[in-house]
């Protein structure tokens, strides 16, 4: 199958984002600027979009680039609390179950990697968890943010600390509609 990839590089609170699209929906957020992430996105696209020659189109106008660079700046500006752009997420099996746990996870609440482990029936694995979570590959709008260790500490992030206490901060905070 040859997808089209679509992507577009937009300005946040938290710096550059690259946002990467099929015409099924957002499938990957990755931080900082495409010239810097170029290469990792088109390594990860290979493996989960493969096709001979995958054309890249620098696709702001494209209504899944749009719409998410919406709901992103109502986030940031503390006006949106629930994603809705649809989404081509592609994982494994197991990935997939736990990105979906992520989406349950509400709004300004925080849950820890063993609290997501037993949500999908598997108590036991909790370091798997932690690296789907990691691998997860359209952060903020599939909150992996908000999973924490079961001690209550924040705990890894790929897009840094810094940015993970940044997102956790601004959705405790007042005024979310």
């Amino acid at each position: 199958m040859n997808d089209i990839m679509y992507w577009s590089e937009i300005e946040s609170p938290i710096g550059p984002l690259v946002l990467l699209a099929t015409d099924e929906g957002l499938c990957h957020v990755d931080f900082g600027s495409y010239a810097d992430r170029e290469i990792p996105l088109r390594r990860w696209a290979d493996r989960w979009y493969p096709g001979d020659g995958t054309p890249w189109i620098h696709g702001a106008e494209h209504p899944v680039i749009s719409e998410t660079t919406g709901q992103l700046k109502r986030y940031f500006d503390s006006q949106l609390d629930v994603f809705s752009v649809k989404l081509d997420i592609r994982g494994t099996p197991f990935q997939t179950r736990v990105w979906q746990a992520l989406l349950d996870v509400p709004f300004g609440e925080v849950r820890s990697y063993k609290n997501i482990a037993e949500s999908i029936g598997q108590p036991k694995a909790v370091r798997a968890v932690g690296g789907a979570n990691n691998r997860n590959p359209i952060p903020l709008i599939v909150p992996c943010h908000r999973i924490i260790g079961a001690s209550g500490d924040l705990v890894g992030y790929g897009g840094g600390m810094e940015i993970k206490t940044y997102l956790l901060q601004l959705e405790r905070s007042e005024g979310k509609g």
